[in-house]
């Protein structure tokens, strides 16, 4: 998805060869334990960009706190579509950049992976992570023109080798692993 529109926006020829684990989003609070503990009228700040919105609303309707309409796009849920928010929760929309600095001053913050990771915070102590769909992870991007390359090839050998699941699984605990891996 990112892929597609800063190969348009820049005017380059790229495309993807494989998607990669990735750093997910995760609901943070210094004030919970757990998603059970929230409580009526909370506040929970989340991106105000609609790529990480519609992800921090899927990761709460994920846990039961807040629920869509039957078919609702995963890519494009807003605060309109809300059905059913039984706790009256109260959505702050902030820079996802801003969101680390968040943690603490609302109950729950939605941060995006990348702003956790440079943040410092620990992506198991999340509340809950993103079950994320692979539109979102990073993916290793070519030149049009060299992705039958040799190169192309073998960094494709090397994201595929059981050595790199296990440094993923030792190293990057909490990052979500693309379809391709499970």
């Amino acid at each position: 998805m990112y892929l597609e529109n800063f190969t348009e926006q820049n005017n380059l020829d790229l495309v993807g060869l494989i998607a990669v684990p990735t750093a997910p989003m995760g609901l943070y609070s210094e004030e919970y334990e757990t998603i059970e503990d929230i409580e009526s009228g909370d506040e929970i700040a989340i991106p105000n960009d609609p790529t990480n919105a519609a992800r921090a609303f899927m990761i709460l309707e994920e846990a039961g706190l807040i629920g869509f309409e039957d078919g609702i796009d995963e890519l494009t849920a807003s605060a309109r579509d809300i059905t059913d928010n039984p706790l009256d929760l109260q959505f702050v929309e902030l820079e996802a950049a801003q969101l680390p600095r968040q943690v603490g001053s609302s109950e729950i913050t939605a941060v995006p992976g990348n702003f956790a990771l440079s943040a410092n915070l620990d992506l198991l102590e999340a509340l809950e992570l993103e079950n994320m769909p692979d539109q979102y992870r990073n993916v290793v991007a070519v030149r049009a023109e060299d992705e039958e390359s040799t190169l192309a090839n073998d960094i494709v050998e090397v994201i595929q080798s059981e050595q790199f699941e296990e440094t993923i699984d030792e190293e990057f605990e909490g990052f979500g692993k693309p379809e391709w891996m499970e």
